[in-house]
């Protein structure tokens, strides 16, 4: 299956570089360019790709705001965003807008295109080492106006699985912390998922930080 792709960025060089490396692979077409978010929102609603790459700050619409509009629309597309600062207060507000991770613009040609596929996966695109330094420096000094799922719903392993998630680990890693099989433990994310209304992994770390199931870590 072939992953469908629209970039989203007001530089015609990086849009242009980023087609190349992506149309390169056999798995992966870029199906539309989007100059500002206000071009990527529509784009998104007619071409409905799997991944948008999009970049935080543009005219018109910013990355943030057009990240919001996407996920609103409830369609399959996720967002990726390109950044190019790895600690820029932003990206917490567009992990709070509901985007699927970010990248940073320097990023690797083999990595872009990993990455695409990871979120096209719906699995969290964010190193661990990543998530403490961005997490833990902005999501606590950055509250979410809207207020997070309540987790009255979750049995008493599930909010375990979702403290775990919290601290970026695979389920691999939950799997052997928690002695289960890996088949057990995607059950159990898939459930959290649902239940708490979340879209993928990124979005259950940040209700795990806004519920304090993850402490953020002292510099």
């Amino acid at each position: 299956m072939t992953l469908r792709v629209v970039l989203a960025d007001d530089q015609a060089l990086v849009r242009t570089g980023f087609r190349m490396i992506i149309d390169a692979r056999d798995d992966l077409e870029v199906v539309g360019e989007a100059s500002d978010g206000g071009e990527a929102v529509r784009l998104t609603r007619e071409l409905a790709p799997d991944v948008v790459l999009m970049d935080i700050r543009m005219p018109v619409v910013d990355g943030i705001e057009a990240t919001r509009r996407i996920v609103a629309d409830g369609g399959r597309a996720r967002v990726l965003v390109l950044t190019t600062w790895d600690v820029d207060a932003h990206v917490v507000d567009a992990l709070r807008a509901g985007a699927s991770g970010f990248l940073l613009k320097d990023i690797r040609a083999p990595e872009l295109v990993d990455a695409i596929r990871v979120t096209a996966r719906g699995d969290a695109l964010l190193a661990p080492t990543v998530l403490s330094r961005v997490l833990d420096r902005f999501l606590r000094a950055t509250p979410d106006p809207a207020p997070p799922p309540s987790l009255r719903g979750l049995s008493g392993r599930e909010r375990e699985v979702l403290t775990l998630i919290g601290q970026a680990l695979s389920n691999a890693e939950i799997a052997e912390r928690l002695r289960l099989s890996e088949a057990t433990v995607k059950n159990h994310v898939t459930a959290v998922l649902r239940k708490l209304g979340l879209r993928d992994r990124v979005q259950a770390v940040v209700a795990a930080y806004d519920h304090g199931l993850v402490r953020p870590r002292r510099a």
